[in-house]
């Protein structure tokens, strides 16, 4: 793995008796898009605001290019965009980011850098409160990218967005990647994670349940054959595939990947039973998701 970028050890926040984030230990590499999972509610936003230097932790500690995070060094490389993004809606795209990158120290030049990369160049100078949805959250990404941080850390950039918008919102963070920025993104939405993130934290009621890629939490691929009779099927199943099937509600279970399909195809109707269904079978992130936080809700 690439250096970590974010290290945080036992990462807790108290509001009273209730923990909002309790005690997560995380780390995300250099270049990579890190996908902090779960659902309202679950202590994604404190987290990202502790990351910040917004909110200091209760307990355990958090290091940003391994620095405390809120050192002027951090902040200069670290773009930020939490709860939404916050402008004067009777000034123009343009002109907001102006303001920011004064107070930030930086030039015009930067501004237009930011405004080109976000796809708003042809309508910067239209008043925020203009703007769509989507247009609001991509100025938002590009207030963040002011300076050209190393770090990029963005709170439910997809939020409210139609499908349109999701999808450049994707395209965007995606090209921000292979562009070199490190991008931590929380979000609701598992199969937008699914699609664009290379690992993820899957946090529930403040608590990290699971790190790692996503290929790794969906698991290894199995095969679902339909076929009938099922009993012959099975048999011929069974038999190239060293007894790894099983029987369940949707049909036969295969603990082997898209390699083995061929020859389970030609067992099955060797064996003389009709195939009517064969794919590969893949648990998605959303369907790993509820598995995780049903155990630990039950716990």
């Amino acid at each position: 793995m690439n250096e970590s970028i974010v290290v945080t050890t036992e990462l807790t926040k108290r509001y009273g008796e209730h923990r909002a984030v309790d005690a997560v230990s995380m780390r995300v590499a250099a270049g990579e898009i890190y996908g902090f999972l779960g659902p309202n509610g679950a202590g994604k936003t404190t987290t990202l605001r502790m990351l910040a230097g917004l909110v200091r932790p209760s307990a355990g500690s958090a290091t940003v290019h391994g620095l405390s995070p809120g050192d002027p060094a951090v902040l200069r490389r670290t773009g930020v965009l939490i709860e939404g993004p916050g402008f004067y809606p009777y000034l123009s795209g343009r002109d907001n980011l102006r303001v920011l990158a004064r107070y930030r120290g930086h030039g015009p030049a930067d501004v237009e850098r930011a405004l080109e990369r976000v796809g708003l160049a042809s309508r910067a100078g239209d008043r925020f409160r203009t703007y769509s949805l989507g247009m609001k959250q991509r100025l938002g990404v590009g207030a963040a990218l002011l300076g050209d941080p190393d770090l990029l850390i963005l709170d439910e950039p997809t939020n409210g967005l139609d499908p349109a918008g999701l999808a450049e919102m994707r395209a965007l963070i995606t090209d921000l990647a292979a562009d070199g920025h490190t991008v931590l993104l929380s979000s609701h939405l598992l199969a937008e994670v699914q699609e664009i993130c290379d690992r993820v934290g899957v946090i529930s009621d403040g608590r990290l349940l699971a790190e790692s890629t996503v290929a790794e939490l969906r698991g290894t691929a199995k095969l679902l054959v339909r076929a009938e009779p099922e009993d012959v099927a099975l048999d011929a199943v069974r038999a190239v595939t060293d007894g790894r099937a099983r029987v369940d509600a949707d049909g036969i279970r295969v603990d082997a990947g898209a390699a083995r399909a061929p020859a389970v195809a030609r067992a099955v109707v060797s064996a003389g039973a009709d195939l009517l269904e064969l794919r590969v079978d893949e648990k998605s992130l959303e369907e790993v998701f509820f598995e995780m936080t049903t155990v630990e809700v039950a716990k």
